[in-house]
């Protein structure tokens, strides 16, 4: 398996052989998802708490007498049933929400969605992304040149985030240069995860010698 290395340029100047278990992975739609609902369980902040009747301040006083009223019978002012009353079946703050990943579960789904993506031609692996200066000027015309090489006109023209951009490493000067672009999202190669990749409709692998040769590892 290979595919084309772009330069800044817009040129396809190489190709990398990529490794059939990452890029050619088989399409595990059970694991994909048990792996991305879990990050999203993960996320959860579990903050969310409500009261129930016995908690609620005030209602001590049957708010009128039993019988002789005309009025329905009533024991509480705090019945879920009353305004400011207790809530029922409410959520509640001692909820666990967080959810085990194995690092083998993570990998062979993230193989399986990047395996997709190549598939249907929506990952593009560029030589480098670096920056004389922090300049968005340059970084837009990147991205306009990679739009016009690869042909896929997102690159440069959504509004939305749409490219998921995995630099290898840090670069100060590339990730302020990179992230005023409406289109992309700034990620690491060590930090992809099935759930970003899947919510971007492309990827964009910087140094894809080294990029790979990690992703590989984690398999």
């Amino acid at each position: 398996m290979e595919a084309k290395i772009y330069n800044q340029k817009g040129t396809a100047d190489g190709k990398i052989t990529l490794p059939e278990k990452v890029f050619a992975a088989k399409w595990r739609s059970d694991l994909v998802h048990q792996v991305v609902q879990s990050m999203r369980s993960n996320k959860r902040a579990g903050t969310a708490d409500t009261k129930d009747r016995g908690e609620v301040s005030g209602g001590g006083k049957k708010p009128w007498k039993q019988k002789g009223t005309g009025r329905a019978r009533h024991g509480s002012s705090r019945s879920p049933i009353w305004v400011g009353g207790g809530v029922t079946h409410g959520p509640l703050s001692d909820k666990n929400y967080k959810r085990k990943i194995t690092k083998s579960m993570r990998a062979q789904a993230l193989f399986s969605v990047l395996s997709r993506k190549f598939k249907d031609g929506e990952i593009i692996f560029v030589d480098s992304l670096a920056t004389s200066g922090i300049k968005t000027k340059d970084a837009v015309d990147v991205m306009k040149n990679l739009a016009k090489g690869s042909g896929i006109k997102t690159l440069a023209t959504s509004k939305k985030p749409k490219v998921l951009t995995a630099l290898f490493g840090r670069s100060e000067k590339t990730e302020k240069s990179f992230r005023n672009l409406p289109q992309l999202e700034i990620v690491f190669v060590k930090n992809l995860n099935p759930f970003d990749v899947l919510n971007h409709q492309y990827l964009l692998i910087e140094n894809p010698e080294e990029s790979v040769k990690f992703l590989e590892s984690r398999g």
